[in-house]
């Protein structure tokens, strides 16, 4: 998933906004679905009433977003709309995409019989009959290694992510990711996985994972704002229990974080069966013009 044109390159104060507001008014809430007798998630979209009243909370204005008769402003309307989008994408796209562990298990043998793949193939960290291959690293790195072309990647970095200028370290980022292509350092892409397959519980390790992507794209903002060289930031999570279930608001904030410009590309699910491989080819491509200039 790339973000949406419509909402990116917008000011800094714009996702202050969206934070403050989406802290207030909550991002979820439940209601009974009749037709199948249970709660439904639904993404919460404040109503301009509502952002006024989680403005005034704060003893902030609001005066800049409800203009005359509480018109919306210009600035007011694209946050409303930026509300609106991250509610329809959630529902109507990052879910259907998000797999559980059986659906996860089915798709990596179907690819692992077809591509007979040579890259590393790590295990999850369960005990006892949970012990398996860890389904969806395996799908990614069977499909990076399947459009690479024979170009190197290391699919688990042992070190810290290093950008070089004149064979000198430039910059480091401050923590390890989970995948570079083609290696560690002076990559052209680097990535996180986030497969929960078996958690019971949207805990505090799984939160932390989203602040540790935040941080990634921070620092690579920066690089590229003062040394003006791009390193593609990819995210890649899965899990309907975990995610959807239990970490919606988390979710919301991965919308954000896109929008932000701290990911290039978020990949929900399924959607890396479809959209790696094309990813893939284009840092092949990439890297074999760095080679050849």
């Amino acid at each position: 998933m790339k973000p949406n044109p419509d909402f990116v390159n917008l000011p800094k104060d714009f996702w202050a906004h969206v934070r403050t507001i989406s802290e207030i008014t909550g991002y979820t809430y439940s209601k009974i679905d009749v037709n199948i007798s249970r709660r439904k998630k639904v993404i919460k979209v404040p109503s301009p009433l509502g952002i006024k009243t989680a403005l005034a909370k704060l003893n902030l204005s609001s005066s800049h977003l409800l203009g005359t008769g509480a018109r919306l402003t210009d600035f007011g309307k694209l946050l409303l709309d930026y509300f609106k989008y991250r509610a329809e994408i959630l529902v109507n796209y990052v879910e259907p995409n998000l797999m559980d562990v059986k659906e996860a298990k089915n798709e990596f043998e179907r690819l692992y019989y077809r591509l007979n793949p040579s890259c590393p193939i790590p295990l999850n960290k369960q005990k006892g009959e949970k012990r398996a291959p860890a389904y969806f690293t395996g799908i990614i790195n069977m499909l990076i290694e399947n459009n690479s072309e024979g170009i190197s990647c290391d699919y688990d970095p042992h070190q810290l992510t290093t950008t070089t200028r004149d064979n000198k370290p430039l910059r480091t980022l401050a923590r390890r990711v989970d995948g570079a292509f083609p290696n560690i350092v002076n990559p052209i892409a680097i990535w996180e996985i986030k497969e929960y397959y078996y958690t019971t519980t949207f805990g505090s390790r799984v939160a932390d994972g989203v602040y540790e992507t935040l941080l990634d794209g921070m620092e690579l903002e920066e690089l590229f704002l003062n040394e003006l060289m791009k390193v593609r930031h990819y995210l890649m999570l899965d899990s309907h229990f975990t995610w959807w279930e239990c970490g919606t608001p988390y979710l919301c904030r991965i919308i954000d974080m896109l929008h932000m410009g701290y990911v290039d590309e978020v990949l929900f699910g399924k959607e890396v069966i479809n959209g790696l491989p094309s990813l893939v080819k284009e840092w092949v491509q990439e890297e074999r013009y760095r080679l050849n200039s």
